[in-house]
């Protein structure tokens, strides 16, 4: 059933909230140190685990995949716009170099998709 994935996630995702906080003490930081992120490495274990094999496989890895689908992409697009008001509050040298990482993983993009089609075309012509 799909409730049983959203389940697993909820489970995953307060799980990796508790100890990102923890971090946080730890460290004497005032903030969620990678709860999201830690969140979805529980996510990935699990749904790739013997013991919940039984909930990801059918309806509930339907659900699962629904909520790995929008997790993800709202997850940083929050990341994204804290880092923007970090950015703007750091300074101009934050922000010049946040543009350039963002022009330079631009252009990247055609080199990597030939090195992707290069394989493929290898691997057909076997």
């Amino acid at each position: 059933m799909i409730v049983y994935g959203v389940a697993l996630l909820s489970a995953c995702l307060i799980l990796g909230m508790l100890l990102g906080e923890a971090l946080g003490v730890a460290l004497n930081v005032e903030a969620n140190v990678g709860g999201v992120g830690i969140a979805m490495l529980f996510l990935v274990l699990a749904s790739n685990s013997d013991k919940f094999k039984s909930l990801v496989d059918g309806a509930s890895g339907a659900g699962i995949q629904f909520w790995s689908a929008m997790y993800i992409p709202i997850v940083v697009a929050m990341a994204a716009r804290q880092n923007v008001v970090a950015a703007f509050e750091g300074g101009m040298l934050a922000v010049v170099a946040g543009v350039a990482a963002v022009i330079v993983s631009f252009a990247l993009v055609p080199v990597i998709s030939k090195i992707g089609d290069s394989k493929v075309s290898i691997a057909e012509k076997q």
